[in-house]
Formats: structure tokens, sequence, C-alpha cells
């Protein structure tokens, strides 16, 4: 792990956010790619994806707050560290997915084909970011005795978003990183084959909110929040809507040929 990537004493310079910053700025760029090889107005849906990046990492913060209320409200000079932290990523996808439906029509865009050039580079941007959660020490894994577990050491992280040093934990990050970017090569495979029908964006959903609620078995930091007393966290039970939602809109595809 490495938080900070230069300190100049009065300047220091976040790893997290640098690398953040490169998994958007590729994003965009794949992207971009993408729909102009399938001929769609490229240069319109990356303006609109920027503004979608906006929406997406305020709603990131938005729900880290929200799962964490009660340490806030107790201690509200805590919420100038929400400013370093990335937040939780479901939060960001729900809030980018309202933002590009709020905004399409303004764009002259239609929603499936959209997302569905979209939504590939998400899992590469994501993927990209969670190589910043792993340098900066957040979104921890729980105890872990497997060769690959990972040791946090550097004070700075316990810090700023209260890593646990000097003990073994799963590398969260790693994993997410493998699973996005497997998810990013997959839709985009699948973009070539069947992209703008609204295939992508289904199989997105389904495949992220699966892995996700998985992989939050791995997960240490308890307080990103539980539902159900406990028995399911915050991003499990979203991640559980997302499948549900996936599987509803390639049923809806599935019939709507007929239909027509």
């Amino acid at each position: 792990m490495h938080p900070i990537l230069i300190d100049l004493g009065f300047f220091q310079l976040p790893t997290y956010g640098v690398i953040l910053l490169t998994g958007v700025a590729l994003a965009l760029w794949t992207a971009h790619r993408r729909a102009r090889a399938a001929g769609m107005d490229a240069d319109r849906i990356v303006d609109l994806a920027l503004w979608i990046v906006i929406w997406a990492l305020l709603g990131a913060k938005a729900l880290l707050v929200l799962v964490e209320l009660p340490r806030y409200l107790s201690n509200p000079a805590e919420l100038l560290g929400v400013v370093r932290a990335g937040g939780v990523f479901l939060g960001g996808l729900l809030a980018g997915l309202l933002a590009g439906w709020v905004l399409l029509r303004r764009y002259g865009l239609r929603f499936l084909p959209t997302a569905d050039a979209l939504i590939p580079s998400v899992s590469l941007g994501q993927a990209i970011g969670r190589i910043g959660c792993l340098m900066a020490g957040c979104c921890w894994g729980a105890h872990c005795d497997l060769p690959w577990a990972v040791t946090y050491t550097d004070p700075r992280a316990a810090h700023n978003v209260g890593t646990p040093l000097g003990v073994p934990l799963h590398p969260f990050p790693a994993y997410a990183f493998l699973f996005n970017i497997t998810l990013y090569g997959i839709l985009a495979w699948l973009f070539r084959r069947s992209g703008g029908t609204g295939r992508v964006l289904a199989t997105y959903l389904v495949l992220y909110g699966t892995g996700r609620f998985l992989l939050e078995f791995t997960r240490g930091d308890a307080a990103r929040g539980f539902v159900l007393g406990g028995l399911l966290s915050t991003s499990q039970f979203i991640a559980l809507i997302l499948v549900a939602a996936g599987t509803g809109l390639h049923l809806w595809l599935g019939r709507r040929p007929r239909e027509s």
C-alpha cells in the first residue's frame, strides 16, 4: 500500500485520487471508441458520461454517509474525511443510472443503446479504482490465513480510513480488481455481438450483482452498514436488487421482439 503518491510536506498527492482519475479517463476513452465503432454519436455519449461520473461520485459519497450515519452524527467533523474517501460504488452506480435516465432526453439519446455502450467501461473504471483502494488501505478484507493475505502497515491509512494494521487480511480490492477486469472483457465482447439491445446492461446487472454479493463475504470493514438485522451488508442488499433488475430486463428483452 502507498496512500500518498507524492509528499512534499506542504503538498500531498493521494495515490487513490490519481488512480481514480486514471480509471475515469480510460473508461471514457474506451466508451468513446466503442460508441464510434458502433456508429453512435461518440462525442455526445462521452459528454453525457462526464455528467454521469459527477453524479456517480456524489452518489458514492452520499451512500457512504448514509450507511455510517450514526458515526457522522456523533462526530460531524469526520464529514471532512468524506472528501478523501472514494465512497460506496453501488451508491455511485445507482446515482449514475439515475443521471443517465434524467439526461438522456436532453442529449437526444436512447437509454438502452447508450447504456450498453457505457456499461463495459464502468467495469474497467471500477477495476482500476480498486487498485487505488488497495493503495489507500480502504475497503479492507476480513481476517485471512491464506498465503495471499495482505498486511497493512502505513499509519496514515489507519488515520485516514481506519485501516487495521499488522494483521493478515483478505485483499478484497485485489479480488474486486480481478472480478471487474474479467467482467469488462465479457461485456466488451458481448457489446460486439449484441450491443445496443440492452443485453449488455442486463448482463452487467446480473453478473456484477452476483459477484459483488459473493465478494462481500470477504469484506472486513464492519462500518459499511448492514440491513435485515445484520443478515446482509448494505452492498449485498443492493446487489440482490441489481440481480433482480437485470433478470427482469433480460426477460423483458426476450418478450419484446414477439410483442412487436
